[in-house]
């Protein structure tokens, strides 16, 4: 962006501080507006005839649009596909501990993508690869829906899962929910303290014991 002495068009099309139309006028005119208001001259329009111009502290504009392309770059997430292998005829047990991850994953809000892997004659039986993958999109579409349909690729069958939830937003809910158990944590820890301290306060207080003569000594000798 030109500013100032570097535009050097001789009229320009002014627009005050505030946004309001000033008009068409000289550019030295313009720039000496800029100099009494104690602000700058900047060229935001090059491509207009004559070029936009609008008076404003050109520091603080570029320290806020700094601030602003900080704020979207740390808002940006990166799109993560993760990968689950099961097997045809997996059993049960298996089968609710890949589950377990698939649902860690979308929560997160990751991708992720299934893979049958077939064996065998377990390849001319695309049917239980199939029926494995609905039943696995149906016990997690409260979380994720499929984004792409089984398809047989080879020996194998893929499907990919996308999460309901942006993960940015999975992010804030998985810092929020660490925050509510560190707090939930302090406070039954803090009450803990206190039932302690209470109970200490309200106890007995311990008798000294008195001591006596051990009875292997000799009664004849003095203790």
């Amino acid at each position: 962006m030109r500013i100032n002495e570097r535009i050097r068009v001789p009229e320009v099309r002014l627009v005050g501080p505030n946004g309001e139309t000033v008009g068409i006028v000289p550019t030295d005119q313009a720039l000496k507006l800029a100099v009494e208001a104690d602000l700058d001259l900047v060229e935001i329009a090059p491509q207009g005839r004559p070029p936009v111009c609008k008076l404003m502290d050109y520091g603080k504009f570029k320290y806020e649009n700094a601030q602003k392309a900080r704020e979207s770059r740390r808002n940006q997430t990166n799109v993560i596909i993760k990968e689950m292998k099961l097997r045809p005829k997996i059993d049960k047990h298996d089968y609710e501990t890949k589950k377990g991850h698939v649902v860690r994953f979308l929560g997160a809000g990751d991708k992720v993508k299934i893979t049958i892997m077939f064996r065998g004659r377990e390849q001319h039986r695309p049917e239980l690869g199939f029926r494995l993958l609905q039943k696995l999109a149906e016990d997690v579409q409260e979380l994720g829906f499929v984004e792409s349909s089984p398809k047989q690729d080879g020996r194998n069958m893929t499907m990919v899962i996308g999460p309901h939830k942006k993960k940015a937003d999975a992010k804030i809910d998985a810092d929020a929910a660490r925050s509510a158990k560190a707090e939930e944590r302090a406070q039954r820890q803090a009450e803990e303290d206190a039932e302690r301290e209470a109970a200490h306060a309200a106890g007995p207080v311990a008798q000294k014991k008195e001591r006596r003569r051990s009875e292997n000594l000799d009664p004849e000798i003095e203790a």
